[in-house]
């Protein structure tokens, strides 16, 4: 599986239990979420055993909303959440999101 696109809080729920997967909170108006992008992408394309979403801030903000509210987790931008059976496991930000963290924290 590569990535796909989420972009409400009925499709998340849906996603919430289902083991381990990555979510990526993405700006398409920042350069530094451009670049985070790609890595999240770089890691999408080599982990096709690891589900991976996105939304995109400007377009799903109440979702990335609800996201930063239901795990207590302070919204940033670009972000990456790795979630396992419901819960987080890892998140960061900026220029911490890497192919590798990725990879190393969604084992």
């Amino acid at each position: 599986m590569s990535k796909q696109l989420i972009q409400t809080e009925d499709e998340f729920k849906q996603l919430e239990m289902d083991g381990t997967f990555v979510f990526f909170k993405h700006s398409t108006t920042c350069p530094i979420s451009r670049r985070a992008f790609e890595e999240f992408e770089a890691f999408a394309d080599g982990h096709e055993d690891i589900p991976a979403y996105y939304l995109t801030v400007q377009e799903s903000r109440p979702l990335s909303n609800y996201i930063a509210e239901q795990y207590g987790i302070k919204h940033e931008s670009p972000q990456a959440i790795v979630f396992e059976n419901g819960e987080v496991k890892w998140h960061a930000s900026h220029s911490q999101i890497t192919a590798l963290a990725l990879a190393e924290n969604s084992k």
